[in-house]
């Protein structure tokens, strides 16, 4: 008997959480779907040859306007749960960055609007992206 081994095409990406000293979280409205229309974090695919941390900077500055350099961003975790993304199997890294209140932001690339949020006061956030604030908010009340 002989047993076949099978392959699932996975994504890589990485998301980035950008909070302000005085409580406020950067998200992107989507322009495109999934979750067209929906807030996001800034966040995108891992270009070939690009690590995640290079990928995070470059979709932070791409979609929201931040410029930053990649080893500015905290690594916080991965997420890799199966059905996190309706087009198929996607890994994220997610980074933080903590920055000063006004920092200023523009949207651009595939987002339609870039805006500050209070983080007590959220909107529904696209795919698992409230888990991955809370991941953050958990590591940062150790």
């Amino acid at each position: 008997m002989s047993e076949t081994e099978t392959f699932e095409t996975i994504r890589y990406t990485a998301d980035v959480v950008v909070t302000t000293t005085d409580g406020y979280v950067l998200l992107i409205e989507r322009g495109w779907p999934p979750f067209e229309g929906a807030w996001a974090l800034p966040g995108g695919h891992v270009d070939p040859g690009e690590t995640s941390r290079i990928a995070a900077a470059r979709e932070l500055a791409e979609e929201a306007g931040v410029y930053v350099m990649p080893e500015e961003l905290n690594q916080v975790a991965v997420f890799d749960a199966p059905g996190r993304d309706p087009r198929g199997r996607y890994v994220t890294v997610a980074y933080h960055l903590t920055v000063i209140p006004g920092t200023p932001i523009q949207a651009g690339d595939d987002a339609i609007n870039a805006q500050w949020w209070p983080l007590n006061d959220l909107p529904p956030l696209a795919f698992d992206h409230a888990a991955i604030l809370d991941a953050i908010a958990t590591k940062e009340n150790r």
